[in-house]
């Protein structure tokens, strides 16, 4: 985000005002708030990333979005249909834009893909495959909990 032509990275916050203030001096971020609803009153700072844990991304998204602000929240944006028909509600409500942080589409590597695709450089794709998978047997890690959003 930092590297972005079209924006400015100006603010970070966190729940610990320490935290924000570290990480904001080593990225040279020039504010740090203690708080989201701090970032959220500032009126510098016209969108947001919400990248906290899967079951905050509706609450959070929507308080963004009811604060005038533009959202781009980290994926799944949502983690039912319900949720995500209530962040439809907030976008149309508040007019802001609410979208999902799914670099895939647009990542440098994907986009060589299609790029050598189009060109006709591998053939004709016939079949695509993939597989994604870690080892992480933690119990109490935050991706291994369902009921906050963890896990596929």
């Amino acid at each position: 985000m930092q590297r972005c032509d079209s924006g400015n990275v100006i603010a970070l916050a966190s729940r610990e005002l320490g935290k924000a203030e570290r990480w904001a001096g080593e990225l040279g971020i020039s504010r740090a708030f203690g708080s989201y609803e701090e970032l959220l009153a500032d009126p510098d700072i016209e969108a947001v990333y919400i990248p906290l844990p899967n079951h905050l991304h509706v609450p959070w998204s929507i308080k963004a979005a009811e604060a005038g602000k533009h959202v781009l929240c980290e994926k799944p944006i949502a983690l039912t249909a319900h949720e995500a028909t209530q962040l439809l509600g907030a976008r149309n409500r508040t007019g802001v834009r609410i979208e999902e942080a799914f670099m895939v589409r647009t990542h440098p590597q994907w986009l060589r893909v299609l790029e050598l695709i189009e060109a006709g450089r591998i053939g004709d794709v016939c079949s695509v495959m993939g597989h994604f998978s870690y080892n992480n047997p933690d119990p109490q890690n935050i991706r291994n909990i369902a009921e906050i959003g963890g896990g596929a």
